[in-house]
C-alpha cells in the first residue's frame, strides 16, 4: 500500500524548487531540488508526475500568494479613492517583492517559460480579475486605453520591478523609491 502524501513534504519540495530555480533557472535539476527538500528524487515524483507539473504547481502557488497579498479589500473599500486603493495594492506588491526576492525572480522566470502551460498562466490570472478591472477603470491615458490589458499590465509591472530593484539595492530609501515608483505608475495610467 502506498504511503499517504504529506503536505509538509509537498511544501518542502516547492520551497526547495523556489530556492534552486532562483539560482539555476527552470533548467535546474530535480535531483538538486529533491536534495534540498530532504527527500529522494523518486519521492519528488510521487508528488509531481514530472518536472513540468512541478513548475506549473510552483507558478500557481506563487501567483496565489501574490494575489492574497495584493488584492484583499484594497480594491473593494468604497470609502477609498481610486488612487489610495491603487497605492495600497502597489505597496503590498512592492513589499512582497522586496521581502521575497527569490519568489519574485522565480515567478518572473516561470511567467515567460514555455514549460508553464497557457492553462496554468490563465489560472494564475483568475484572482487578478478584480485588479485588472480596477486598473482598466483607472486608465485615462489615450495611449494605454487603446492597448490590450496584458500590455498595460506588463508596462506597469516593469515600473514595479524597477522600484523593487532599487529598494533592494538601497533599503534605507525604501519609502522614497516606493512613493516615486507609485507616482510614476499612477501618472502612467493617466487616470480620469
Amino acid at each position: 500500500m502506498a504511503r499517504p502524501r504529506s503536505e509538509d513534504k509537498r511544501n518542502a519540495i516547492l520551497n526547495a524548487a523556489t530556492q534552486v530555480i532562483a539560482v539555476d533557472g527552470v533548467s535546474a535539476p530535480t535531483a538538486r531540488i529533491a536534495k534540498l527538500a530532504g527527500v529522494a528524487e523518486g519521492t519528488l515524483f510521487t508528488y509531481f508526475n514530472n518536472k513540468d507539473e512541478l513548475l506549473n504547481e510552483l507558478y500557481l502557488q506563487l501567483k496565489s500568494e501574490l494575489r492574497e497579498v495584493m488584492v484583499p479589500d484594497a480594491l473593494t473599500a468604497t470609502t477609498k479613492s481610486a488612487k489610495s486603493a491603487a497605492q495600497q495594492a502597489w505597496t503590498r506588491y512592492v513589499s512582497w517583492g522586496v521581502a521575497h526576492p527569490q519568489k519574485r525572480k522565480v515567478l518572473a522566470q516561470l511567467g515567460v517559460s514555455e514549460r508553464v502551460t497557457e492553462q496554468s498562466k490563465a489560472a494564475g490570472m483568475v484572482g487578478f480579475t478584480e485588479l485588472n478591472a480596477f486598473l482598466s477603470r483607472c486608465v485615462g491615458s489615450k495611449v494605454l486605453r487603446q492597448q490590450p490589458a496584458p500590455f498595460v499590465g506588463s508596462l506597469l509591472g516593469a515600473i514595479a520591478e524597477t522600484t523593487m530593484d532599487f529598494i533592494s539595492r538601497d533599503p534605507p530609501r525604501l519609502e522614497q523609491y516606493s512613493r516615486a515608483g507609485f507616482e510614476a505608475f499612477w501618472n502612467a495610467l493617466g487616470p480620469k
